[in-house]
């Protein structure tokens, strides 16, 4: 009994802080927040439309909606420019749709809800982390800063 309660007290005390480091760790989140609550199973669409697919590195489809990933930029890998692009393009891809179906999610809005293709801009994030900034950090996007840059 007195043990129960213990343990009951330890995590009450140090599970929050427990919890909310693991979620920044630069890992992806065990335990989503409490706003997310998107989820699908994401395959692959490289053509034309599609339904909860990854098109690119920084785009998919949610619910028949285009969405375009507003903190990144991946390489390209509908016309690459070179072979180490196409390349980078295709890991950038995988991982993408890695993350997607890796749990719930959220898409939260910026300052602009479209760009000039009539893509959806989102930040999307899980556990309050932005799944952009997983990207950037195994090196596979870039921050995007408003202009395109040459991964060749």
């Amino acid at each position: 009994m007195i043990g129960g309660v213990l343990i009951g007290a330890a995590l009450g005390w140090f599970g929050p802080d427990l919890a909310q480091r693991f979620q920044r760790s630069g890992r992806e989140a065990a335990f989503p927040v409490a706003g997310d609550s998107l989820s699908a199973q994401f395959g692959f669409c490289h053509v034309g439309g599609g339904v909860n697919c990854v098109v690119d590195g920084d785009t998919f489809w949610f619910h028949s909606e285009k969405v375009r990933v507003m903190d990144i930029d991946a390489p390209e890998t509908h016309g690459p420019r070179c072979a180490e692009e196409a390349a980078l393009g295709a890991r950038a891809t995988q991982r993408l749709q890695q993350l997607m179906n890796a749990g719930p999610f959220s898409l939260e809005s910026g300052d602009r809800e479209t760009d000039r293709y009539g893509r959806a801009l989102r930040v999307v994030t899980r556990g309050g982390q932005s799944i952009g900034e997983m990207l950037v950090t195994e090196g596979l996007a870039r921050e995007w800063d408003g202009a395109r840059h040459p991964w060749c």
